[in-house]
């Protein structure tokens, strides 16, 4: 079995989204705002016609997907390799808040996927816990899958996919909320389809 397509999707605005804090692996929930967005992405994602959605085990991920599986029938799975970086001391602060105790940190996280957070892990750690997610669903299933997972986890594990150089990672953009990526395979090889697409409201 190989996959065609593969899907990456961002959840939807979070109360730590809406007032600018770092979340990481802290268990922040939808806001309604949240809500609307994926059930505004969910006639755009189904026309992808998933074979499965696998999604993060944080609420806010779990939840998005959740909109759509019940939309669409399709089934869901549940894998905690999908959570966003681990922020260590950082969840929960604001970037000012970080600066003001680690100067400079926040723009070297920014541009060097190696860098870890105190008590933290790096990107590239991430891409690599993902990436095994990737490889089973690729061994199970001949179609396209749908990751519901997190900005920071996406723009590493496309990076990865890509075999991008590891300090290249950052030229890529950031991922809106509810907005999506996609992958498709030619030759055996992954290529970029679309990059944090999204619908218009």
């Amino acid at each position: 079995m190989a996959l065609s397509r593969l899907v990456l999707w961002r959840h939807g605005e979070t109360d730590y989204n809406a007032t600018g804090r770092l979340q990481g692996h802290l268990d922040s929930a939808l806001t309604e705002t949240g809500l609307n967005q994926a059930r505004f992405a969910v006639p755009v994602l189904a026309g992808f016609e998933p074979e499965i959605v696998v999604a993060s085990d944080l609420q806010r991920a779990r939840n998005t997907a959740g909109v759509f599986t019940s939309s669409t029938d399709i089934p869901l799975r549940i894998d905690e390799r999908l959570r966003e970086t681990h922020l260590g001391k950082w969840q929960g602060l604001t970037t000012a808040e970080v600066d003001q105790e680690w100067p400079g940190a926040v723009t070297v996280w920014r541009t060097d996927p190696t860098y870890t957070p105190p008590d933290g892990e790096s990107r590239v750690e991430v891409a690599e816990r993902a990436i095994e997610v990737v490889r089973e669903v690729d061994a199970e299933f001949s179609g396209t899958v749908m990751l519901c997972a997190h900005g920071g986890l996406i723009s590493a594990l496309t990076g990865r996919l890509l075999d991008l150089p590891v300090q290249s990672w950052s030229q890529l953009g950031g991922i809106s909320n509810c907005h999506w990526t996609v992958f498709t395979r030619r030759n055996d090889r992954w290529r970029l389809t679309s990059y944090n697409a999204g619908t218009t409201r």
